[in-house]
């Protein structure tokens, strides 16, 4: 383990190590709170292992479903049942066979007007601001017990990509995107930094070595919407050896 620019990276052997040190930080926050949790979810491919583990056998007797609320930090405007549609996927690889229909809380891309993001934006964050019981975070009361993270090859995360005005947001829980700066080339709902970092646990997940150069860039402290994702309590990324930079860590 090796500490760099005040967040924690953790490295691990490949994906299937990945996906099960994931999961045992899913299952730390839940039960270091024995009341109603919430977990915000992330698309792309990083984190389908992790969610094809909670759904084994071993995993799913060990989480308290019931009390486990799940959110998701973007969505695409794009069908349910598209493989790119981050909480669709989420449904699909674990949460509609394990979590109760009412503890999953979608980005209401469906019903929304596509032209008109900042409408699903809206609903997604009076969703957000009912759970949570106020209009306004409370640093000590943090909205998420753990947040999941990626990173894209630009250095975006959820959907902030670099040089949009949303990274700034202060204002807003949730805003619209109306084009993703990479495929599908969609409008998007993305959760604002501020929220994001509303969390006893920001977790980020990176594998392959078609991340090593944009991890490279991020650890070198580079101005990306990755780096400027942290949580308000702890930051940890986990990363597979395919994606450490090579003169990480004093190699």
């Amino acid at each position: 383990m090796a500490v760099n620019d005040n967040r924690r990276v953790i490295e691990v052997a490949d994906p299937t190590a990945l996906a099960a040190a994931a999961a045992e930080h899913v299952l730390a926050r839940t039960a270091a709170n024995r009341g109603r949790v919430a977990i915000c979810l992330t698309g792309g491919s990083s984190p389908k292992h992790l969610y094809q583990l909670l759904a084994t056998e071993s995993y799913r007797n060990r989480l308290p479903w019931h009390r486990v609320h799940w959110f998701i930090g973007d969505e695409r405007f794009v069908p349910a049942d598209d493989p790119l549609h981050n909480m669709g996927m989420a449904r699909a690889t674990f949460l509609d066979r394990c979590a109760p229909p009412e503890n999953i809380h979608p980005i209401p891309t469906a019903t929304a007007d596509p032209a008109d993001p900042d409408g699903g934006a809206a609903l997604y964050q009076r969703e957000l601001q009912s759970f949570y019981g106020a209009d306004t975070l409370d640093s000590a009361r943090p909205l998420f017990d753990l947040v999941l993270m990626g990173v894209g090859p630009d250095g975006h995360t959820a959907s902030l990509f670099p040089g949009d005005p949303a990274l700034d947001e202060t204002a807003h829980w949730v805003v619209g995107v109306p084009r993703a700066n990479i495929a599908p080339f969609v409008p998007r709902v993305t959760l604002t930094l501020p929220v994001l970092a509303s969390c006893r646990e920001m977790l980020f997940e990176v594998a392959g070595t078609d991340k090593r150069a944009i991890l490279t860039r991020v650890l070198a402290g580079e101005n990306v919407p990755a780096n400027r994702a942290r949580s308000t309590s702890e930051t940890v990324w986990l990363v597979d050896r395919a994606a450490i930079p090579e003169n990480f860590g004093g190699r």
